[in-house]
C-alpha cells in the first residue's frame, strides 16, 4: 500500500471528477486512509455520498458547507476533434464550471480550508527549450486560454479567502487511461515512434506522484496559487518514445510526421496535444520538500509497463 502522508485533520472531502483517471485514484486513496470522500456528480445522486450540481451549474450552498478540502477535476475531455461546439465545451465545462462551484463555496456557512482546482501545463503553450515553472507567463493558443480563464475563475474563492491552488497537470502515465494506455498497443506491436521532429518537451508525471502531489498540497497549509504537477525531469518525445519502446523490448522504427497527426485529429488539436514543447519544472513542490516517487522516466515506465 502506499502512504501518502495525508493530514489526518481532514475528514471531509468533496471531489468533482471522480470517475476519471485522477479522480478515481484519489478517491481510492484518499478512502483507504479513512477520509469521508463526497463526489460531486451530475444528475440524480445514487447514494449518500453524491451531492448532485444544481440547475444554475453549482451545488447548493449547504450542500458544500463544512468541508475540509473541495477538489475539483472535472472537465470536458480534450481528445478528439476541435470543432467549435467541442471547444465551446471545452472552455465552458472548465472555467463556467469553475466559476459555478467557486461561488457557491465562496458564499457557504462554513468554507473549505482549501479548494484545489485542476488546470493544465497548456497554460504554457508551445515554448520551445524555455524551462517553465509557476512563475512564467502564460502563452498562446486555445488551451492557453482556456487555462488562463480556468484559474481566473478559481480565484472567486481565493478572494472569499479560500486557500485556492491550480493544479497545472502534465501528462499523466498510467497503465489504466490516458495517453500511455493509448500507445502501449502500437508500441507492443513494434509500430511505434517519434511524434513530428521528436524534439517537443514532454512534462510528464506517473498517476502514483499526481495522487501523492495533490495529497501534499491539500496537507501544506502556505501552498496556494499554481502547481506544476509534473515530473522533475522532462524529456523530449523522441527520447520518451525511444524509451518506452526499450521498456517494451521493441523498436521504435515508425515515426509519426506532423501532417499526419494534423489530418488525424485537426490542426489545432494536434499541434497543441502532440508536437507543442512545454518544459515544465515542480518549483513549488521541491521547494515544499515533495519527495517524487518517480522523478525519471525510465522508472515510471518500468512500473507501468
Amino acid at each position: 500500500m502506499v502512504e501518502y502522508g495525508w493530514n489526518k485533520r481532514m475528514e471531509r472531502v468533496l471531489i468533482s471528477g471522480s470517475s476519471g483517471l485522477i479522480g478515481s485514484a484519489l478517491v481510492h486513496s484518499l478512502e483507504r486512509t479513512g477520509t469521508g470522500v463526497m463526489r460531486l456528480v451530475r444528475g440524480t445522486p445514487r447514494n449518500a455520498s453524491e451531492i448532485a450540481l444544481g440547475p444554475g451549474g453549482g451545488p447548493a450552498r449547504a450542500a458544500v458547507s463544512g468541508f475540509d478540502a473541495v477538489i475539483h477535476l472535472a472537465g470536458e475531455s480534450i481528445v478528439g476533434r476541435w470543432s467549435e461546439a467541442k471547444k465551446k465545451k471545452i472552455r465552458e465545462s472548465r472555467v463556467q464550471g469553475t466559476a459555478n462551484l467557486a461561488g457557491v463555496l465562496a458564499a457557504a456557512e462554513i468554507k473549505p480550508k482549501v479548494f484545489a482546482c485542476a488546470s493544465a501545463t497548456g497554460f504554457y503553450g508551445d515554448r520551445g527549450d524555455e524551462v517553465l515553472t509557476e512563475r512564467s507567463a502564460s502563452g498562446t493558443g486555445f488551451l492557453a486560454e482556456v487555462a488562463r480563464d480556468w484559474e481566473a475563475a478559481a480565484r472567486i474563492a481565493a478572494d472569499a479567502g479560500i486557500r485556492t491552488v491550480n493544479l497545472r497537470t502534465g501528462l499523466v502515465l498510467s497503465a489504466n487511461g490516458g495517453a500511455l494506455a493509448k500507445m502501449l498497443l502500437p508500441f507492443r506491436l513494434g509500430l511505434g515512434g517519434r511524434l513530428g521532429s521528436g524534439r517537443q518537451w514532454w512534462s510528464w508525471i506517473h498517476i502514483e506522484d499526481v495522487i501523492g502531489a495533490i495529497h501534499h498540497v491539500i496537507a501544506t497549509a502556505d501552498l496556494s496559487g499554481p502547481v506544476n504537477l509534473v515530473a522533475p525531469n522532462a524529456t523530449r518525445n523522441a527520447e520518451f518514445t525511444n524509451k518506452l519502446a526499450s521498456t517494451l523490448h521493441r523498436p521504435a522504427l515508425f515515426p509519426v510526421p506532423a501532417l499526419a497527426l494534423e489530418l488525424a485529429f485537426g490542426r489545432m488539436p494536434a499541434r497543441e496535444l502532440f508536437l507543442s514543447s512545454v518544459r515544465a519544472m515542480p518549483e513549488k513542490l521541491v521547494n515544499e520538500g515533495y519527495n517524487f516517487r518517480f522523478p525519471d522516466l525510465d522508472r515510471a515506465l518500468e512500473d507501468l509497463v
